[in-house]
């Protein structure tokens, strides 16, 4: 019979107790710890992380009243909520140990115990406690599920040679299980790429975790990707999966990848090496199972030879790089894709099908679209809304005709472009009373990337 896999503590002062507890406890459970002093109760809970904790309710000779059973319970639920605390009495006092269930206790033992009924007591317990985690873990990827569902990256749109050639790279890494690095311009579809990866792989039912590495702050880094325990600081107020427990048996994306400094590098390194987290301000490691794709805009390979990026971690990373074409080298699918967010925002906005003039394609195909794809869309949107034509002419997308040498628009065109999302976000939110979650859904957007547009553009 193979041992649970759980490490448990028990607390009691008569040294017989903990001997024939330990003996018999340690031929079924991995990890069986003792102590006979309860004073060492926050030390060993900040050295260890214990799955259960069998704690006695008296201590001092001849006490009955369970009083310092109860001290010790509710310091133990202080320092970790999440423990199953078991208590056990010797003198058959039922209310007493009723009392400290509803105190946070888990369960309750008499003394002197059956062995048989002391070991189905703790396997019961810990079944119920990781159902009860499961059940929490499966809410966590829900709420993510839910928010991650409306992004509008249901397909690819690209026929052009070299849209060909990334797409049959998609479907090649797609069915493994290799760490993906996509690299290209900001516009050019990275997210869209993660997202085909995930969609065509093994782990489609599960859930897709999209991280912006350049939106956490070094602060905030470790609890967001690996989470945290109750009171690991001020605003912890109650247990918390990261993105990386989240993203368990799915795929995490982690965009922006080259903007890490080099500290939370080596911390993104260890887990990736270890497949292992440790929630802030817990001791005990998680196992994780993700799917790993990052992304970056920036020129990794030159940062490595400058010392800014770790060339280990580039290993980790780029078992398989799919570098994305810039829109200016893919022309030829400017029509399909400015014909694909005509029926996208026509449909959103509630306006009869719009169509282009001959001279309209003309221009957008000799646009150098400096900001790609993403560029392109707001300009379609843009046009949408403002225009009362049936038929889209050239001077309905403002596009600038000044560019500098390196092809890229002046920043006129970029003001305009966060003029009118801006513009944008202002109606939806509006037409919605000040609802984020709705106008969020309505913008293809999630809540948390609202509300900072909404700080950006003080709204």
């Amino acid at each position: 019979m193979s041992k649970l896999d759980a490490k448990l503590l028990i607390v009691d002062d008569d040294e017989d107790v903990l001997l024939a507890a330990k003996m018999f406890l340690r031929q079924h459970i991995q990890v069986v710890h003792t102590d006979p002093n309860p004073d060492n109760i926050p030390m060993l809970l900040k050295n260890n992380s214990y799955d259960m904790m069998l704690l006695d309710m008296n201590f001092s000779r001849d006490a009955t009243s369970g009083k310092e059973g109860f001290h010790w319970l509710n310091k133990i639920l202080e320092i970790d909520p999440a423990i199953a605390v078991i208590l056990i009495t010797a003198y058959g006092d039922i209310e007493l140990a009723v009392q400290g269930v509803k105190e946070g206790a888990t369960n309750f033992l008499l003394k002197p115990w059956d062995n048989k009924k002391l070991l189905a007591t703790i396997t019961t317990t810990l079944e119920n406690q990781r159902s009860r985690k499961e059940l929490q873990d499966l809410r966590t990827k829900q709420k993510f599920l839910m928010e991650q569902g409306d992004q509008p990256y249901s397909h690819i749109i690209g026929e052009s040679e070299a849209m060909i050639s990334v797409l049959s790279t998609v479907q090649k890494v797609a069915r493994t299980d290799a760490n993906v690095l996509i690299l290209g311009e900001n516009g050019t579809g990275k997210e869209v790429i993660a997202r085909a990866l995930h969609r065509a792989s093994p782990r489609k039912d599960e859930v897709f975790v999209s991280v912006d590495l350049g939106a956490i702050s070094e602060t905030l880094f470790e609890s967001e990707l690996f989470g945290y325990k109750k009171g690991a600081f001020t605003d912890a107020r109650e247990d918390r999966a990261g993105r990386f427990e989240t993203a368990s048996k799915g795929t995490i994306f982690l965009d922006e990848i080259g903007n890490l400094t080099p500290a939370l590098q080596s911390k993104l390194l260890s887990v990736i090496q270890n497949r292992k987290i440790v929630r802030l301000g817990s001791s005990k490691e998680i196992s994780v199972d993700v799917r790993l794709v990052c992304a970056t805009n920036m020129p990794l390979y030159q940062m490595v030879d400058e010392g800014k990026f770790r060339q280990d971690l580039l290993y980790r990373i780029n078992t398989v790089e799919i570098t994305l074409p810039p829109l200016r080298e893919r022309q030829d699918d400017i029509p399909l894709l400015v014909n694909h967010f005509l029926d996208v925002y026509c449909k959103k906005y509630k306006i009869p099908k719009k169509k282009l003039h001959t001279n309209t394609l003309k221009r957008l195909e000799k646009h150098n679209w400096p900001g790609n794809i993403r560029e392109l869309q707001h300009s379609v949107e843009r046009a949408v809304i403002m225009s009362d034509s049936h038929t889209l002419q050239p001077n309905d997308f403002f596009l600038s005709s000044q560019q500098d040498k390196k092809g890229r628009t002046l920043p006129e065109d970029a003001t305009n472009l966060e003029e009118t999302e801006k513009m944008l976000i202002r109606k939806v939110v509006d037409k919605h009373g000040g609802n984020i979650s709705k106008a969020a859904k309505e913008l293809g957007i999630t809540r948390a990337s609202l509300y900072r547009r909404i700080e950006k553009y003080e709204l």
